[in-house]
């Protein structure tokens, strides 16, 4: 996937945070992007993070 398709999809998997459905990414850039997101917008959130990707739970 190119850069701009992952910032795609993190702003997506972010809207589902903030809607308050669990999002999960496989990509360890999309993890990557997630987690600055996640922290940039002060989010309470739990990542489970596996071998084979990344579960983000909202607290909220």
């Amino acid at each position: 996937m190119h850069v701009m398709d992952q910032r795609r999809l993190r702003d997506e998997k972010m809207a589902q945070l903030k809607a308050g459905t669990t999002a999960y990414a496989e990509s360890a850039e999309l993890i990557r992007l997630m987690k600055r997101g996640i922290e940039r917008e002060n989010l309470l959130v739990h990542d489970d993070e596996t071998n084979v990707g990344c579960w983000f739970i909202p607290l909220y």
